[in-house]
């Protein structure tokens, strides 16, 4: 390594390594252990919404489940089907889980060292295009979806491909026009440059152009669900009906690749929607004074900015979890009259009148 510092430089040596060194820390430190707990608090909660107990037996209050359940399937056999394209089998669960861990790379968990004078930077890196480059990764997993039910030449997961691919193609068109809302409202496209643009104009973007901020954060909401095959929009892989859809076929740790996948999704969609429509790291009402003391000044700024982005990231999380443990499945008709009859046009709407009235008003 120090070899290779000597051909490139310390500076070049820095902005090729950096960032990868950046992204592994914060998905090993961070993101993995965080979607094995989250695992754990949802079977927690839907035990409790079921008036059932949940994980109990592993460790004092079921603590060590997430450890086990890794275990588990670290030891399981892992089968390739006979019939199955078998490059392609392999590389579909690949291309689920690693384009939602490298869009951390753009989510500003806290403050810049600027703005908190001096110390970290609370995100990996900060680009001009970090919407884009979200919105374009994001796509990526849907070709691993569509690959894995088709390269396992199994029906059910053939069916599974076919309905994730017609779901989230027709999802992802009202889930674009409401992160274009946020964009017109900050007049940037980069994540930490939205939370300034919050900052400086003393609102959250929930709240902004009342009530069409409102109504593109519900359309995100709804859309997102639906892009990451959650309750009540798990079609592609409906138990009752494909067995469990496009992953039938798949056993061991290529298995897990996908559940990760599908965690880390639920992850990336909460943070995106904390950072254009919630204000990000910044606390509520951000602008008024007597709120001052949730600044909580006796901990490092970045570390309360942290503590406020993880507490809104929270809420989103239990809500995905709440929707599991409430409402029934969407035939598949219905799923798709909710996404081209109602979200597509009332997205366009949304985003004419916000349009309008930036132009006309401001």
């Amino acid at each position: 390594m120090q070899e290779l510092r000597d051909i490139l430089g310390p500076t070049l040596f820095y902005y090729a390594f950096s960032p990868a060194i950046k992204i592994a820390v914060v998905v090993f430190v961070g993101v993995l252990p965080l979607i094995s707990y989250l695992v754990l608090a949802e079977r927690k909660i839907l035990g409790f919404i079921q008036v059932r107990t949940g994980p109990n037996r592993v460790g004092p209050w079921g603590l060590f489940q997430p450890i086990a359940d890794i275990m588990k399937l670290l030891v399981k056999e892992d089968v390739i089907p006979n019939k199955a394209v078998k490059w392609a089998f392999v590389l579909a669960p690949c291309l689920v889980v690693g384009p939602a861990f490298v869009i951390f790379a753009v989510i500003p968990f806290g403050p810049s060292a600027a703005q908190t004078g001096g110390g970290l930077d609370y995100f990996i890196t900060d680009v001009n295009i970090g919407v884009l480059f979200v919105v374009a990764l994001a796509t990526i997993g849907v070709y691993g979806i569509i690959i894995g039910g088709w390269s396992s030449n199994s029906k059910f997961s053939l069916l599974g491909g076919l309905r994730s691919a017609a779901q989230m193609i027709s999802y992802e068109v009202p889930q674009g026009f409401s992160l274009v809302i946020p964009l017109l409202m900050a007049g940037t496209m980069s994540l930490q440059g939205i939370v300034g643009a919050q900052l400086e104009q003393g609102r959250w973007f929930l709240f902004a152009f009342f009530p069409f901020g409102l109504i593109a954060f519900m359309i995100y909401l709804i859309a997102g669900v639906a892009e990451s095959n959650r309750n009540p929009f798990d079609l592609p892989e409906a138990e009752s009906e494909l067995v469990a859809g496009f992953h039938t076929e798949y056993t061991g740790m290529r298995f897990a690749l996908f559940f990760l996948g599908e965690y880390a999704n639920m992850i990336v969609i909460s943070a995106v929607a904390v950072t254009l429509f919630l204000g990000g790291w910044a606390r509520p009402f951000p602008n008024v004074e007597a709120l001052s003391f949730l600044d909580a000044s006796f901990l490092p700024a970045g570390l309360v900015g942290v503590l406020w982005f993880s507490l809104k990231l929270s809420v989103f999380l239990f809500v995905y979890i709440w929707f599991r443990g409430t409402f029934p499945r969407y035939r598949f008709d219905q799923l798709m009259d909710l996404g081209w009859k109602w979200l597509i046009p009332l997205s366009l709407v949304t985003l004419f009148a916000v349009g309008l009235w930036k132009v006309l008003l401001l």
